[in-house]
């Protein structure tokens, strides 16, 4: 049976239950990123917000810190031991604005190469290995560094299995990146595209489940975007076109004015004490419920 690689190892899938598929707990954002409550880097007030999730009935967390965020994964593997919750990395990039120098001067293959040594060998030369692989666009546009990025991210994953998760910026060039991992070969059962919520639009979201893709929806309490009513609403369009097995759901507290640890909110908590049960209270099923966010994660993740 397939398994899902963890930072402290391959694990089994039949204890699982509530997965939170795009989170940070630790990142370093570059200079040129100047907005500092991007920057989680207590690791103790990191831990409290993993055993917040663990105590919420969190399972599994899947940890979306790239190489060019700022990534660390000793401090991820430490953190997963003591609150006692498995957590996945990722290997791979977020967008062209946070690339290191290196991206420009390495061939796509010899950027490939890197990933797959951070999922088959480990990241950064140590002992703990990525679960999935990452890339990412701009608003609106493919940067040509983007590009590339999507095309090593796709030929490691050819060569891994390991899945693959898409940053799309405001929402914008999921059909677009689909597009370069298909022409690379890729099988889009594999692939999830992210930040999908930030642009509600049905049609954009069922145009991506029709290709075998899964929809990530991780805005959840960030009204600032769209109240949650819009999200209740996007997830009825697509439960009622036919697609609840390719729809998954976060939060991407990536920020500590977001995280209970950090003296923010609402924290990792707020899916499974708040969304989850207004879900049900709109009349999202507890089936399509589990398949969201147990049945769904576990088929993109367990490919090891």
């Amino acid at each position: 049976m397939a398994k899902i690689r963890t930072v402290l190892g391959d694990i089994g899938t039949d204890r699982l239950g509530l997965v939170y598929t795009h989170e940070h707990l630790i990142t370093y954002p570059p200079a040129v990123q100047k907005d500092r409550d991007l920057e989680l880097s207590s690791y103790e007030c990191s831990l409290r917000e993993l055993v917040i999730f663990k105590e919420s009935g969190g399972t599994l967390l899947v940890e979306a810190t790239t190489l060019d965020y700022g990534r660390d994964p000793s401090a991820m593997a430490r953190m997963s031991a003591e609150a006692g919750v498995p957590v996945v990395a990722v290997s791979g990039f977020n967008k062209a604005a946070y690339f290191p120098h290196w991206v420009e001067t390495t061939p796509v293959n010899g950027i490939a190469d890197k990933l797959v040594r951070d999922v088959m060998e480990g990241m950064d030369g140590g002992s703990h290995k990525a679960g999935h692989l990452k890339s990412g666009g701009s608003y609106n546009f493919i940067h040509a560094l983007e590009d590339k990025t999507t095309r090593a991210v796709a030929r490691a994953h050819k060569e891994t299995g390991a899945p693959v998760w898409l940053h799309t910026e405001a929402g914008t060039m999921g059909l677009e990146m689909l597009d370069i991992l298909e022409s690379e070969g890729v099988d889009l059962e594999a692939v999830v595209v992210g930040h999908s919520d930030r642009n509600p639009d049905p049609w954009y979201h069922a145009s991506i489940a029709r290709r075998g893709a899964t929809v990530q929806f991780d805005g959840v309490s960030k009204v600032k975007y769209h109240p949650d009513s819009v999200r209740i609403a996007c997830v009825k369009a697509l439960v009622e076109a036919g697609h609840a097995s390719r729809l998954m759901i976060s939060g991407d507290m990536g920020r500590a004015s977001y995280l209970a640890g950090y003296g923010g909110g609402p924290g990792f908590a707020f899916i499974a004490t708040k969304f989850i049960p207004r879900m049900r209270e709109e009349g999202i099923s507890d089936d399509v419920i589990d398949t969201i966010f147990k049945k769904n994660p576990v088929r993109w993740l367990a490919r090891f």
